[in-house]
């Protein structure tokens, strides 16, 4: 039984090796890159518009409000990276139906890049909204002698996210192999379908709190209890 997709090494070139997990990460990559191409390239402002454009506007809009809410801003300027982040992890796992597939999330070295990419984007989306004095300024709040424990909460909060979401995908290629050893036939699949039931509600986790650690970072729960903006963001929506 294979836990990991890093352990199934395709060719090795000295220090170079191609495993699973680059492997299925090109082919997720490259679905999406052309399944969106394929939507896109006959996109239309008419009412009668194809099944693939309906369900592209249905899933974007869906995304949207889920920011909104999240956030309390209009997300325009989270899309493209929350989006992208969701999109990448369900098509990942939803891609574990098809025979000799191995889900790149199941690697930690995955779900650590994904982790890093919200930590990175943390701080770019707090600066751009904030300005740098103002964003930094809140790792000495409330005293300075908070500052390394408020980068210690940074680094963990990272740490956290990669590997709930490394766990949750892991331990059921795990469930699944030992029933599968065990009764061959009914009970594995039954947790393959619940396997990809919790690969999609782990990609709405990861991508609702990349979502909340940005809000935090550009405070704007500070900004919605001005009466004023609240009914401005409100009236926008």
């Amino acid at each position: 039984m294979t836990i990991s997709p890093d352990s199934v090494v395709y060719f090795q070139w000295g220090i170079f090796s191609l495993n699973a997990t680059l492997v299925f990460t090109w082919v997720v990559m490259a679905i999406l890159t052309l399944t969106s191409w394929l939507v896109t390239r006959r996109i239309s402002d008419n009412p009668d518009i194809s099944r693939w454009q309906n369900l592209l506007e249905v899933l974007v809009t869906g995304i949207r409000d889920q920011i909104a809410q999240v956030s309390h801003q209009q997300p325009g300027n989270y899309l493209p990276f929350v989006g992208t982040l969701f999109l990448f992890i369900a098509m990942a796992n939803l891609l574990n139906v098809v025979p000799g597939y191995l889900a790149p999330t199941g690697s930690l070295s995955t779900t650590t890049a994904l982790a890093i990419c919200v930590f990175i984007a943390v701080p770019v989306f707090g600066i751009a909204s904030k300005g740098a004095g103002s964003y930094l300024g809140r790792y000495l709040q409330p005293t300075w002698f908070m500052l390394p424990f408020n980068i210690i909460g940074e680094i963990s909060r990272t740490v956290a996210l990669a590997v709930r979401l490394y766990g949750n995908i892991m331990s059921g290629t795990v469930i699944v192999g030992i029933l599968l050893s065990l009764t061959p036939y009914f009970f594995p699949v039954v947790m393959q379908l619940l396997g990809l039931l919790t690969g999609m509600i782990q990609a709405y986790i990861f991508a609702v709190l990349a979502m909340v650690y940005i809000a935090s970072a550009t405070s704007v729960y500070e900004k919605a209890e001005d009466p004023d903006q609240a009914d401005t963001l409100s009236s926008d929506q």
